[in-house]
């Protein structure tokens, strides 16, 4: 029921009470005292009842206008918590793919950094590899610098064993021959100076090698086939400094 209706309905009952009072003093000739007093009684039970009936009718509006706006306000918030599981499953969302994002990322940086530890172990192992063999050499060389020529020999020997794939290799198989030619095993020291040439036939140690064997062949007597090796290194190594000493000995055997 609305106010509107709530205020007809009272004054309904206020109107009736009044002419119910007016009424009294007409009906008194035909009512005795008693009557009329009790007929007022009525009318006052009847007025209270019908304001007791307004009073409850109000309350219930009141009820239920509280309840409209009670309801209004749950819907309010029932929106307001609908759009707070949105956000917070959004930034769910976000959270989700930002963690994936930095796992990925440390994943990647993680394989870079292990390639790149790999790749510095890797140089690093090298550069150690490089230097015993360097080591290794140099204490062969020393060996025939002291005119230890056996040991130098077998250390050379033992080197390209150890390292065969060395760039060394045809500078150690040249001063094997060198140490044979020191040692005055000249056939040893051809042969020797043979497999540099043979070997690595593009290396500078194979124009010494060659000025090695026409030396091996002198000293065997063999002078004719030491002019020939020695017009032989001429021709094949005709830049190398070793050329230049065999263009010497040919020019005071007299042969060009």
């Amino acid at each position: 029921m609305n106010s509107a209706r709530v205020r007809q309905a009272w004054w309904a009952a206020a109107l009736a009470s009044f002419a119910l009072a007016s009424a009294v003093p007409a009906q008194a000739a035909l009512f005795s005292d008693d009557e009329a007093r009790q007929g007022v009684a009525d009318l006052r039970k009847e007025l209270d009842a019908q304001q007791a009936r307004l009073a409850r009718i109000e309350a219930e509006v009141q009820d239920k206008r509280a309840l409209v706006d009670l309801a209004a306000m749950i819907d309010s918030i029932r929106q307001d918590i609908a759009k707070l599981r949105g956000q917070i499953e959004l930034l769910g969302y976000q959270t989700e793919q930002l963690d994936r994002r930095q796992k990925d990322l440390y994943a990647d940086l993680d394989g870079r950094l292990r390639k790149l530890e790999q790749s510095q172990a890797e140089k690093d192992k090298a550069a150690l590899a490089q230097e015993v063999e360097k080591q290794t050499y140099e204490a062969a060389l020393g060996h025939f610098k002291s005119g230890n020529y056996g040991a130098a020999i077998q250390n050379f020997q033992a080197f390209m064993t150890q390292y065969p794939q060395s760039k060394m290799l045809p500078s150690a198989q040249y001063w094997i021959g060198n140490s044979y030619y020191a040692l005055r095993d000249f056939k040893a020291a051809i042969a020797a100076q043979q497999k540099v040439i043979t070997g690595w036939p593009d290396d500078p140690k194979a124009s010494d090698a060659m000025l090695n064997i026409a030396s091996s062949q002198a000293e065997l007597g063999q002078t004719a086939t030491s002019r020939d090796t020695l017009k032989l290194l001429v021709q094949k190594y005709p830049t190398s400094p070793a050329a230049d000493q065999a263009r010497q000995r040919l020019a005071r055997t007299g042969t060009r």
